[in-house]
């Protein structure tokens, strides 16, 4: 029996950037095509618009293989074009704030589903993802903004003699990509060789599943500072900057976590290092601000009204303020840093 149904597609209108990308807020509208053959019946015909999260990844020990899995979903919201009533949908608009990141044993995904329902007959289906990235500050989270010191000393042993001591501050925990993270030291070298002031940016993936965390970390940046000769003390400033296409943290997803620490270490011939550990939150610089690239050119233009829009979510009707996805913490973009630190190491 040959089928009804030529094609159907499911698409949406560019955003007005360079960079394509929706925030929190938009709008986004586009078009169902459905192209027939002939005449048939139709019992549905909706567009879908959802945001979740996905993790899976497998452990092999010996001849046994383990999979750990686990989904979060943001939001789903449903649009029909043709509906049978006597099928009752009960559709929530949950659409609120996340990160559109993709990471190594997961992913983050928005998207657009278009389906086709018809008696009898298997669902036609077309779907198309979103790119989405959140809008955000630094007041989103006052703790984005707090200052940061920490101080280390250690004795020598062995092949050297004395004492070195580092006083490192930071001005503030929240960075923007393209953005130079300044780290202020003041360094005193007692010891009887001289050392070395090192810095390291490194990124951690976080992936949970069944009780289980799977971490990867991989170092992003290496600075190495001038030497401090032996007896002798300095005040050490060192400006790093973050790469402009840097993935921004993630922090408020239950399953996927992007967390960023700064290590500032002395490296000390004969030793261990003494090494201070900072957590840091990187941030997605905002279009048109003096840490975004420059943008690329752009054709964009709407020569049509839309056909179909999603529109952000709307307050309860009491108006009180939406409450928040499932997330990292209650309430916020990101999670109090007081116990970033000592949760994630």
């Amino acid at each position: 029996m040959s089928s009804s149904v030529k094609s159907l597609s499911v698409s949406y209108e560019p955003a007005a950037n360079p960079s394509n990308t929706f925030s929190n807020g938009d709008w986004v509208s586009g078009q169902v095509t459905l192209e027939l053959l002939k005449d048939c019946q139709v019992e549905s015909l909706s567009v879908k618009f959802k945001g979740k999260a996905d993790v899976l990844w497998t452990v092999h020990t010996g001849n046994t293989t383990i999979v750990y899995s686990s989904k979060e979903k943001y939001f789903s919201t449903k649009h029909h074009f043709i509906r049978d009533p006597s099928h009752k949908d009960h559709d929530e608009t949950l659409l609120t704030n996340q990160h559109g990141e993709t990471c190594r044993d997961g992913k983050i995904v928005y998207s657009l589903k278009a389906v086709l329902s018809r008696s009898m007959r298997i669902n036609k289906k077309d779907s198309t993802k979103i790119n989405f990235i959140a809008k955000e500050d630094l007041s989103s989270d006052s703790m984005l903004m707090e200052p940061q010191r920490e101080s280390k000393e250690k004795k020598m042993k062995l092949l050297n003699s004395g004492k070195v001591t580092m006083d490192v501050n930071l001005e503030k925990t929240g960075f923007f990509q393209g953005e130079g993270l300044k780290v202020v030291a003041y360094i005193v070298n007692n010891s009887s060789r001289e050392i070395k002031p090192k810095y390291t940016v490194y990124r951690k993936h976080s992936f949970f599943a069944n009780g289980t965390r799977n971490v990867h970390t991989k170092d992003l940046i290496k600075e190495v500072g001038e030497p401090i000769p032996a007896s002798t003390s300095q005040n050490v400033t060192k400006v790093i900057s973050i790469p402009h296409d840097a993935e921004p943290s993630i922090l408020n997803c239950s399953i996927i976590k992007a967390e960023y620490r700064l290590r500032v270490y002395l490296d000390v011939k004969y030793a261990s290092d003494p090494e201070i550990k900072f957590p840091i939150v990187f941030l997605r610089a905002h279009q048109g601000s003096s840490f975004a690239p420059p943008p690329a050119a752009s054709d964009f233009e709407c020569p049509y009204p839309p056909a179909w829009g999603f529109s952000p979510a709307q307050p309860p009707a009491t108006g009180q303020p939406m409450g928040p996805p499932p997330s990292y913490e209650a309430h916020g973009l990101y999670p109090h840093l007081s116990n970033f630190g000592n949760t994630h190491q």
